[in-house]
């Protein structure tokens, strides 16, 4: 295997000029975390409780309101639990939720927002060693901004939504196949899926409804009772082939990828951190690196190599610093530090988000990038509000909140959305300050974006190039990026907040542990 030193002493290959854009934006970095609902994280924005011995927050004067938890909703919810503060000591419950593709749309009962406790809530429990027993009803449970400041402080000088969801109900898995595809439907040669159980509990009417490893990959999940975990091969096409078939660089970084010790050129060795949910291209033929192979050196990042643009963050870093920059990376932190209950939590976020954030604003590349931060699904986390349904399904089995709208508008079942809503924040020179965004958007909105900046048209295209569908299903897999809204409502790019050449685009630095302003 070839070791960091030996990539950054291979730099002599020449970038190419950046490619032409629709926007002044050259660099999007998406970090990419783990299961928080936007009332979990944001709920009670901007008005934080500040006990004392906890970080303070005070909000700005002309700071905006958002859809989030009133008077009514914390002191008279339907649910059977009311919503609750955790403090900044409760950071680190051991509480993982149920967020199950049928256990959400439960929960949503059928519009009511009412059955959080009893659908996605997880059981409490006794304390085991250093786990804190989860309160009853723990998914009614919220964060503000002594606990998450990082996040309310980039909401203050940036811009964020209060109305993006996630593409569809679910898991870790559909929220990554559906950022980079905007579809988690999929077929399958004989021989590609190995199951324990029901196979149609994982995979029904060929969409993906829960968690399952690729088929592709070196590292999977242990058997379970001598069974593999179930598995599949996506066979569809996503943005990396668009970017690909435009020449624009781009990868995915995922802290926990890195091949270990006793790896081959042909077999991969993985940290016992590793999850491959964690990297969406590694489902589909054209984008996988079975064996985690590095680039061959750190000018090849972001072009095809043996690494086909997958890489660990160590490489991420060194591309940085050197002026290879992908024009757009997917930014996946180590299991540790994405913020998922039980592997992870809001202060470990915190100090990734920020440790990140704070290096990408001090880069050479900082006038031109966005930074997108968004998460994969909600864990089960109760949010308010009812989502959009823009695509339903006949599926009586799984679907409740989606059942009776007729033939699903990409033609596939089982693939019910939007789900819960989710926390959103676009962090650039180029954002709106201080800004809430209420445009209807999920998780494709970010993958229209780059397909729009790039000019890459979209997934279907590359089935069906004149862009249309032959009768019922749609061309190609049916992505959701044709139903998406924008997230450009969130920039700047005409200097309404100032002109550009005017523009304030100091850093905005915090401390990676309480997450206070440090430097502005």
């Amino acid at each position: 295997m070839i070791g960091l030193a030996a990539l950054l002493a291979g730099t002599a290959a020449a970038d190419a000029a950046p490619a032409e854009t629709t926007t002044p934006i050259k660099h999007v970095v998406v970090i990419f975390q783990e299961n928080n609902s936007f009332d979990h994280y944001f709920g009670t924005y901007p008005h934080a409780a500040n006990p004392i011995g906890e970080p303070r927050f005070v909000a700005a004067d002309d700071t905006p309101t958002v859809n989030g938890l009133n008077d009514a909703l914390l002191n008279h919810n339907p649910n059977s639990v009311a919503p609750f503060r955790l403090d900044r000591s409760q950071a680190a419950l051991d509480c993982d939720n149920n967020n199950a593709y049928a256990a959400e749309q439960a929960a949503f009962d059928k519009g009511l927002m009412d059955k959080f406790p009893e659908n996605t809530s997880s059981a409490a429990t006794g304390a085991s060693g250093g786990e804190v027993a989860c309160p009853a009803g723990i998914g009614m449970g919220y964060y503000d901004g002594n606990t998450v400041t990082a996040l309310w402080n980039y909401a203050q000088h940036f811009a964020m939504s209060d109305n993006f969801y996630d593409t569809e109900f679910g898991t870790t898995v559909m929220g990554h196949l559906n950022l980079i595809s905007g579809q988690t439907h999929q077929t399958f040669e004989p021989g590609n899926v190995q199951k324990t159980g029901a196979k149609s509990f994982v995979i029904r009417n060929g969409s993906v409804i829960a968690n399952l490893d690729s088929a592709l990959e070196d590292c999977r999940s242990a058997p379970v009772g001598g069974q593999p975990v179930a598995s599949v091969e996506m066979t569809g096409h996503n943005v990396g082939d668009l970017l690909n078939a435009k020449g624009i660089t781009w990868g995915w970084f995922y802290g926990d990828f890195t091949a270990l010790t006793g790896s081959t050129p042909t077999h991969a060795v993985c940290s016992s951190s590793y999850d491959e949910h964690y990297d969406p291209f590694q489902y589909y033929p054209s984008t996988a690196n079975p064996h985690h192979l590095p680039p061959s050196s750190i000018a090849m990042v972001g072009r095809a190599d043996q690494a086909n643009h997958q890489y660990d963050l160590n490489t991420f870093w060194a591309a940085l610093a050197t002026g290879h920059l992908p024009a757009v990376s997917f930014v996946k932190a180590p299991a540790t530090e994405t913020g998922h209950p039980q592997t992870s939590d809001a202060l470990s976020e915190q100090q990734f988000l920020v440790d990140t954030i704070n290096t990408l604003q001090k880069s050479r590349d900082w006038a031109d990038m966005a930074i997108v931060i968004a998460y994969d699904d909600s864990d089960g986390w109760y949010d308010h509000v009812m989502s959009p349904i823009v695509n339903q399904s006949n599926d009586a089995t799984v679907d409740t909140i989606c059942l009776g709208g007729g033939l699903p508008s990409t033609g596939f079942n089982d693939r019910c959305g939007y789900g819960q809503r989710l926390p959103l924040l676009v962090i650039s020179p180029l954002a709106k300050r201080n800004y809430v965004d209420h445009t209807v958007l999920d998780t494709t909105s970010i993958l229209r974006f780059i397909e729009d900046n790039w000019q890459l048209g979209r997934i279907d295209s590359l089935d069906n190039p004149d862009g249309t569908a032959n009768g019922n299903p749609p061309a190609g897999q049916g992505s959701f990026d044709r139903l998406a809204g924008s997230i450009e409502g969130m920039f700047d790019f005409d200097g309404e907040f100032g002109t550009r050449a005017g523009r304030d685009d100091l850093p905005l630095i915090l401390d990676d542990s309480t997450g206070e302003v440090l430097r502005r």
